[in-house]
């Protein structure tokens, strides 16, 4: 939370930061807490954004195939005509491709980032203390 405080108090109102509620499993602190619920939440935003005209390219940065449906659903859209383009992100190590999300007889286009990317938009700031 202390993260997405600075991140707000730092931007220009062109991002906005959703969040969700964290699940402490049986064995934390050992086992992290995770955030439940985002890839619905970011499933949800991209068809009903895709469907609201709200943008003219969409780009998944996931290789989550629990995305797929939404990726597919908008992909659908597409084809009709007037709809978004579907795009996809994935990370590339040297020499190999991760796996990326993709749709069956569809042709869409993936981004394929690197270290230097990564490095490039890296927040280091340690946000235990800030």
């Amino acid at each position: 939370m202390r993260q997405a405080a600075a991140w707000v108090k730092r931007g220009s109102g062109l991002v906005e930061i959703v969040t969700r509620t964290l699940r402490y499993p049986p064995g934390w602190p050992a086992q992290p807490a995770e955030e439940k619920g985002i890839d619905v939440t970011l499933a949800v935003d991209f068809v009903m954004m895709a469907s609201r005209g709200e943008y003219d390219v969409g780009v998944l940065m996931s290789t989550d195939t629990d995305l797929k449906p939404a990726l597919e659903a908008v992909c659908g859209l597409t084809r009709g005509g007037g709809a978004p383009r579907c795009e996809v992100a994935a990370w590339q190590s040297e020499g190999t491709r991760s796996r990326r999300l993709s749709v069956p007889g569809g042709r869409v286009w993936c981004h394929w980032l690197h270290e230097e990317d990564y490095l490039a938009v890296a927040d280091p700031t340690d946000y235990n203390f800030a």
